[in-house]
């Protein structure tokens, strides 16, 4: 279908790509341990919108950009890390955190929402400014694709959706499982505070190891 061969093998490497570490999961698990199970999954959500972007990018050949031109790279990249330096600055620098949305009866239910509308917003940019997943999508899909097929845009999304499918499936189950530990922190602010800090830290490598990337 859509000249897409290897189909199975594709999916296999997928799931097995899915369950490596890397940036978005630690977003993820940062986030559920923050705002727990719902904001996990807001980001999960995210990460899966921004991995649409790079789908179509990949189909109509703009992440080959990314992949020949240096400067572009280089642009994408440092504009990911520094948003990523952003995230970690302002958990670090956040003061004293109040029992986390939806921890009791009289939590704020608009918080909670606000507070899951921004990780959203956030795991799509995070996702997306990081041109690493664009080159990864460019690179791993077409090999799974028939050079003499007249569908390859057809068959870039057949393929990328499946990828994005398996992905956010095993990003909710992280998002869940660490969300689960947020029952240590949530009745103790400076807990929660010690694990801002923790997260912002993360973000901060993050940001670093993103920016020294080639």
């Amino acid at each position: 279908m859509f000249g897409i061969h290897s189909y199975w093998l594709f999916l296999v490497t997928g799931i097995l790509l899915n369950l490596t570490p890397g940036q978005d999961t630690m977003f993820i698990i940062g986030k559920s341990l923050t705002g727990g199970r719902r904001a996990g999954a807001a980001a999960a959500l995210g990460i899966s919108v921004g991995s649409v972007f790079h789908t179509l990018a990949a189909a109509l050949g703009l992440s080959a950009i990314l992949k020949a031109s240096a400067l572009a790279f280089t642009i994408v990249k440092l504009v990911g890390a520094a948003y990523l330096l952003y995230l970690g600055v302002k958990l670090i620098l956040s003061k004293q955190a109040q029992p986390l949305p939806g921890a009791g009866a009289t939590a704020n239910a608009a918080e909670a929402r606000a507070h899951s509308r921004s990780a959203f917003v956030q795991g799509i940019v995070t996702n997306i400014l990081n041109p690493k997943v664009a080159l990864f999508f460019l690179a791993l899909l077409p090999q799974f694709i028939d050079p003499g097929s007249t569908s390859k845009t057809l068959a870039f999304l057949a393929l990328g959706g499946t990828f994005i499918t398996t992905g956010l499936i095993w990003c909710l189950v992280l998002a869940f499982a660490a969300a689960g530990l947020q029952s240590f922190f949530q009745k103790n602010p400076t807990m929660r505070t010690l694990i801002d800090r923790v997260v912002g830290t993360l973000f901060l490598a993050m940001s670093v190891r993103l920016a020294w990337s080639r």
